[in-house]
């Protein structure tokens, strides 16, 4: 097996020392969805004057808003999962004196036939992902990821000053595997989201499967799984037991509904996973691992979200599609991306005054806004509010629309 990466922690810790170390890892905040979400929220355009935002603060959603911004889940967490929370909290003045957490890894390492030293658990999946991106890259070894996806790898290469490597989405809008591998010969970090945040998309396992043998020597991948049970895309998680350079990271905050709870994992080799070691690790809330560990042995659990979410985002799509809205590629996922032809942030401000709050824009893709999947009640507010914004011209009052020459979506039909 390959040596991923020419820089180790222990280099740098025996030129830098811990501190000056750790102020390295500490140099840029840890970036994740929450964070993005208000970042828009704050960024969008404020509405013409008389288009009230119902009384509140431009950046603090009323308590009737729908909140389709930030790929949550408004189920929230299981019934089980909140009966392990009540459980343990009168043991949260202790350092998970049961040892919820290694029960929690022991699970899921037993449930995908993995040794549990190949997996680390974390308060969602942001924390790992952050240090993969700092324990890989430099500025010698650059961070390769398709455009649009997630965000937060390219805020924690700005840390390490490593170079971003952007490459557009294939004709199906999954990632062009073949471009990512060949962005960068010293590439250190190939970062693929799987199914794709914000499109919604499915990269196929086989296209996983060549980056891996085809990628750069010294490099890793690093493959997303957050909407994985959404989705019916292949995980990878044998090639992990297999020994690739490979770390998969998941989290509870999708499908699991505990976003607000915390509570993640990172998959790999034991010396990959040492790798983002140096960088901390916080103790784990005894809330998150026993919720977690409640929702894992929980059967019914996710094949019943991912049916109910599943028909709503259809049904939600069908609509679109029969109203002559323009859907990007074929979301599989709880977001989807819906190119409005207008600029997208004007969109989103005249959504929020009508109190539906969706999500962002990308720079790749101007015209294009960000929507999560709410409940059924929640997307009847949404398509009465869509319809109504795109029937108004008053999108276009306090924003000019993007140039003739910004991106728009090649291969959309």
């Amino acid at each position: 097996m390959s040596d991923p990466a020419d820089q180790t922690p222990s280099s740098l810790l025996a030129r830098r020392g811990f501190l000056g170390f750790a102020a390295l890892a500490a140099a840029a905040p840890i970036v994740g969805e929450a964070t993005l979400a208000r970042a828009a929220t704050a960024a969008t355009t404020s509405p013409p004057s008389g288009m009230a935002l119902h009384g509140q603060s431009p950046n603090t959603p009323p308590p009737d808003a729908v909140l389709i911004n930030a790929n949550e889940n408004p189920l929230g967490p299981s019934p089980a999962a909140c009966e392990a929370i009540a459980r343990i909290a009168p043991l949260g003045g202790r350092y998970d004196l049961l040892g919820e957490t290694d029960k929690l890894a022991a699970t899921f390492a037993a449930q995908h036939g993995l040794p549990q030293d190949h997996v680390a658990v974390y308060a969602g999946s942001s924390e790992p992902l952050h240090y993969s991106v700092l324990a890989f890259t430099s500025p010698e070894r650059a961070l390769v990821t398709a455009d649009p996806s997630y965000e937060a790898p390219m805020y924690a290469a700005m840390t390490t000053k490593a170079p971003v490597r952007k490459v557009a989405l294939a004709a199906d809008y999954g990632h062009d595997v073949k471009a990512l591998v060949a962005a960068d010969p010293k590439a250190g970090v190939i970062y693929i989201c799987n199914p794709n945040n914000p499109t919604g998309t499915i990269t196929r396992r086989e296209d996983i499967l060549w980056a891996l043998e085809h990628k750069p020597a010294g490099s890793i991948l690093l493959v997303d799984e957050a909407y994985i049970h959404l989705s019916d895309a292949e995980d990878v998680l044998d090639q992990v037991a297999a020994g690739k350079d490979l770390i998969v990271l998941r989290t509870f905050s999708k499908i699991y509904g505990m976003a607000g709870i915390r509570c993640g994992f990172a998959v790999a080799r034991p010396d990959l996973l040492a790798r983002l070691q140096p960088f901390g690790q916080n103790a784990m809330p005894v809330t998150g691992s026993t919720a977690a560990l409640a929702s894992l042995n929980d059967a019914d659990l996710v094949p019943t979200r991912k049916k109910l979410i599943g028909d709503t985002r259809r049904d939600t799509l069908a609509w679109l599609k029969a109203s002559g809205y323009r859907v990007i590629g074929d979301p599989q996922t709880n977001c989807f991306m819906i190119d409005t032809g207008l600029d997208g942030k004007a969109v989103i401000a005249a959504m929020r005054a009508k109190g539906v709050w969706i999500g962002r824009t990308w720079p790749i893709w101007p015209n294009a806004v960000r929507v999560s999947v709410g409940t059924p009640q929640e997307m009847a507010k949404f398509r009465t509010a869509f319809k109504a914004t795109m029937d108004s011209k008053a999108a276009l009052a306090w924003n000019a629309p993007p140039s003739a020459g910004a991106p728009r979506f090649p291969h959309q039909s």
